[in-house]
């Protein structure tokens, strides 16, 4: 009886051990998954995990020198389970990278620092350009990824006439967004349609409306280029008012301003893309 008894707790002491090994163990953050191009290293739990379905990332592209990368962006926390031995961080890193270069991707930009590790890499992910920042901490316990995949952002907030009405009403003019072009260039893009016809709706509602089409830019590049795309955008927004929405070209005048007439400050992403517009000034 006693050696019954004292088999009975050796399999009862093995049988918590067990479980306490189990339900110790790191568990990843609820609802977290691993990027579909990069799993993790083994033995790494996610420690933090945010989505967002579009954001802007600024990525080290040169030393001191960093470009935005705007798309749907993950940002991950790995940290090595307690009790397993750390890799080094350039064991962690070169499997990033090997497998990047793996599916054609490249190196962008590796720097060794003090603190932590970064390294910019670039891949594609089916039809998707994909950005992967990795910073990993020098003990190797430890490290981070963050991941962009570029796309455009959804638009889903629309111009509205009567509010536009209610601006030019109220102060005379009224900032437009919605309205894109592509970079150093004046041609209006198609997915402007929704915003220009808002405006064309505001003019056919208000038949005596005449307004300056007035073009804003930021600080990037000179000023004499910037004045003179300022100008061609809001020239090209008018046009289309006249040729697709048959605005009376007597009703418009397209002007530049360049980056003078700032509503936020140029020395942030987010102050840019603000200046970044087409107003309606009233004549």
């Amino acid at each position: 009886m006693k050696k019954k008894f004292v088999v009975f707790c050796g399999l009862l002491f093995a049988f918590v051990c067990i479980n306490f090994s189990v339900s110790s163990a790191a568990q990843d953050v609820p609802g977290s998954k691993d990027h579909p191009l990069l799993t993790r290293m083994p033995g790494f739990y996610i420690e933090g995990y945010d989505i967002k379905e579009f954001d802007s990332v600024k990525f080290f592209v040169g030393d001191h020198k960093s470009a935005p990368v705007e798309g749907k962006t993950y940002r991950y926390s790995y940290h090595n389970e307690s009790g397993r031995p750390n890799p080094s961080t350039i064991q962690i890193q070169r499997n990033y990278v090997n497998a990047v270069k793996k599916v054609g991707g490249a190196v962008v930009f590796e720097a060794k620092g003090d603190v932590w590790w970064n390294t910019t890499l670039k891949a594609k992910n089916g039809d998707k350009e994909v950005w992967v920042a990795f910073e990993g901490n020098p003990n190797g316990y430890a490290y981070t990824l963050t991941i962009v995949e570029v796309e455009a952002m959804k638009q889903e907030v629309e111009a509205n006439a009567e509010a536009m009405g209610n601006d030019i009403n109220a102060t005379g003019h009224v900032s437009i967004y919605g309205i894109y072009f592509d970079t150093n260039k004046a041609e209006v893009k198609p997915e402007s349609d929704a915003a220009i016809s808002e405006i064309a709706k505001l003019l056919k509602n208000n038949n005596a409306l005449k307004v300056y089409v007035v073009g804003h830019t930021d600080n990037a590049g000179s000023f004499e280029s910037n004045m003179q795309l300022s100008r061609d955008r809001a020239d090209a927004v008018a046009k289309v008012l006249v040729s697709k929405h048959s605005i009376a070209a007597a009703r418009l005048k397209a002007q530049g301003v360049s980056s003078l007439s700032p509503v936020a400050s140029n020395k942030t992403e987010d102050g840019k893309a603000k200046n970044r517009r087409v107003e309606l000034v009233e004549q």
